[in-house]
């Protein structure tokens, strides 16, 4: 029962520092807007500067909000096909705000509770774990990011849909794989950052328990 319990405690604390890493990334309106310039992306498009943004804004709030329906840009058509794919993002977008929402308040008590009773170091051995599985899929996705990208499209979504025309779906132009590449890079570097600390503070707390 009581290794249950610590099953269950990790697994809600990794959802809840995985979703978190998730929404931070999603929502880094700063690195698209770094992007604009690294990755020329206006080099390929027929609109400005503030246009593209405020296009972009678009989307994300579409995305971001289950209210706001249909997927309107301002200087963007969207394809029925593109459609489709935007509204699978968005229905992924809404179950990671889900369970991030609900495993905040646990989370958190957790987390109090083992620091308070001396038991954080209990995460350091599974938090390594998943960090030796992160490492592996970094390493894959540095070799072959065009292979990770198609498989990780093949994981989430049943369809082709995510394949799009820039013909129909000119918004691809302003979203290159390069862009995309960036914010896996940041996701992984939260969540990663999220379970290191947590590992540091179980074994300082550990090292103080052993004097």
């Amino acid at each position: 029962m009581k290794q249950l319990k610590r099953i269950s405690e990790v697994a809600i604390v990794v959802l809840f520092l995985l979703t978190l890493a998730i929404t931070l990334t999603i929502n880094s309106k700063w690195l698209y807007l770094i992007d604009i310039n690294s990755l020329d992306i206006m080099d390929y498009l027929d609109v400005t500067r503030s246009e593209l943004v405020k296009n972009y804004e678009q989307l994300m709030n579409y995305l971001n909000f289950f209210w706001i329906n249909p997927l309107k840009m301002t200087d963007f058509p969207v394809s029925e096909s593109g459609a489709l794919h935007f509204y699978e993002v968005k229905r992924l977008f809404q179950i990671n705000y889900a369970v991030l929402i609900i495993s905040i308040a646990p989370s958190f008590m957790i987390l109090k509770n083992r620091f308070k009773t001396g038991r954080l170091w209990l995460f350091i051995r599974p938090f390594s774990y998943l960090l030796a599985g992160l490492i592996a899929l970094i390493i894959f996705m540095a070799a072959a990011f065009d292979t990770f990208f198609v498989k990780f499209h093949e994981v989430f979504f049943n369809n082709d849909a995510w394949v799009f025309n820039p013909v129909t779906d000119p918004i691809i132009l302003a979203l290159p794989e390069e862009y995309f590449m960036h914010c896996f890079i940041l996701f992984f570097v939260l969540f990663i950052g999220f379970l290191c600390l947590v590992i540091l503070l179980g074994k300082n707390q550990l090292k103080k328990l052993q004097k």
